[in-house]
């Protein structure tokens, strides 16, 4: 990890400190392309933990409960835990860690590999690293195709690719 001390922009403390995402103050979302591109599958995820320490490596880490995925379909929700996605009997977990996170002013660049349903993706992406007095607000977004993570149902060719992540994080100082 890296931060430009020299940036009038840049965020006190934040690369010394170990910092934990409060889920109770933030989500942890996606949205996959539906009906051929014309709507959208939005859903959640309820249950996760991650931390971010810019001076250790891996600098990120998000651990998400796969069986905790929503999208206020109950019969959708359970084909999404199937082995056809996320597999939660053999995978109960999803996770994202990086392999550099680099900081410059309220800018985050980060790659890393998501993992889910036994199989792993590059992913990289920007966030905004915000002080909010003594916490720090993330806001994060990328995109990820989920037929390399082996979900690949597509009943009539209509699920579509990318799918996008997003991560609405506020973080807290880790002991707080």
């Amino acid at each position: 990890m890296s931060t430009d001390a020299t940036d009038p922009n840049a965020i006190p403390e934040v690369d010394r400190t170990r910092w934990r995402i409060d889920p109770t103050r933030s989500s942890v979302e996606f949205h996959a392309p539906n009906f051929w591109g014309l709507s959208t599958v939005k859903g959640k995820f309820e249950r996760y933990d991650g931390t971010l320490e810019l001076y250790e490596t891996p600098a990120i880490e998000l651990t998400i409960d796969a069986a905790s995925l929503n999208t206020n379909n109950k019969k959708r929700d359970t084909h999404l835990r199937s082995g056809d996605f996320f597999d939660v009997a053999n995978h109960p977990q999803a996770r994202f860690v990086s392999d550099s996170a680099t900081l410059s002013g309220q800018q985050l660049k980060v790659r890393g590999h998501l993992h889910a349903a036994g199989k792993s993706v590059p992913v990289d992406l920007d966030a905004t690293v915000r002080h909010v007095r003594d916490e720090l607000a993330v806001e994060a977004e990328t995109h990820a195709n989920h037929a390399h993570l082996g979900m690949t149902w597509n009943r009539l060719g209509m699920l579509r690719t990318p799918s996008k992540l997003i991560v609405h994080g506020l973080l807290v100082r880790d002991g707080d």
